[in-house]
């Protein structure tokens, strides 16, 4: 880190009392705990899949820092979910 790198990180930030005007305040809208840590129920399966089908799960999977099986349930469930309405 370069001098004026240094210095920056030394400045102390010098906090003031004074009134803050205009202040909205927003109601809580966030779901609480409970309705975000359901547990959906889940049945134990053994498919056997293309080698070409799981790499291809598993590079998503790694890109976006989630299980690959979670992936494929998913995608199950977003075809079950759209054919069901037809």
């Amino acid at each position: 880190m370069g001098e004026k790198g240094r210095k920056f990180m030394n400045n102390k930030i010098n906090y003031s009392d004074e009134p803050m005007e205009d202040v909205k305040v927003i109601p809580d809208f966030l779901p609480p705990p409970e309705e975000l840590a359901f547990k959906e129920e889940t049945v134990k399966v053994t498919i056997a899949l293309s080698k070409r089908s799981v790499d291809f799960f598993k590079r998503q999977a790694k890109h976006h820092t989630t299980r690959y099986q979670r992936l494929i349930r998913r995608l199950l469930d977003e075809y079950v979910s759209r054919q069901a309405s037809r």
